[in-house]
């Protein structure tokens, strides 16, 4: 099964914002982001089944890709930040996240959960889709999401997995 993994766009937070699973709105930018992005998902088309996070930002885009109804599931949601959701990475004080970024691949967030959490969510998420009579999903989700199901799919390895962080409306297809 082809599993097209569609990332939101540009979100409307301060730049190095710590955003996580808090439900922030899209960029100004959102129209012309979602256009290029709908007309690079024209090749894959079409789908058995089309899923999404139930963030907004992830909706937004497969609603204009022309999915308003997605199935919605909160194992699509983006790692949960815990104390340090919408404060800027920058003005975190809590000197726990040094030791977090020293290690964010195993340790959770302050009050939030961790890669390895993360990771467990796509995953079943992706066992259960392997359980389906389909040929080719969408997927509308995050950054960390891609980033596991990339992993999972084996496109790169846990070390150089954030070298491989698809752009905002970026598109990654894995066989399952």
């Amino acid at each position: 099964m082809e599993v097209i993994l569609i990332r939101h766009t540009s979100v409307d937070v301060p730049k190095g914002t710590c955003y996580g699973q808090s439900d922030v709105p899209v960029a100004t930018t959102f129209a012309e982001e979602a256009e290029v992005t709908r007309q690079k998902l024209e090749q894959y088309q079409p789908f058995d089944a089309v899923y999404a996070s139930p963030l907004t930002r992830a909706r937004l885009l497969a609603a204009y890709c022309g999915y308003p109804h997605p199935r919605l599931d909160n194992r699509l949601k983006e790692m949960n930040m815990g104390e340090w959701e919408m404060q800027l990475f920058d003005e975190i004080t809590d000197p726990y996240i040094e030791e977090w970024y020293n290690d964010y691949m195993h340790l959770p967030t302050k009050g939030g959960e961790g890669f390895p959490q993360i990771y467990e969510r796509v995953a079943a998420f992706l066992d259960e889709l392997k359980t389906k009579d389909y040929q080719r999903v969408a997927v509308f989700a995050h950054g960390g999401v891609l980033i596991c199901a990339g992993l999972y799919g084996r496109l790169f390895t846990e070390e150089d997995a954030w070298d491989h962080l698809v752009p905002y409306g970026g598109i990654q297809k894995i066989e399952i």
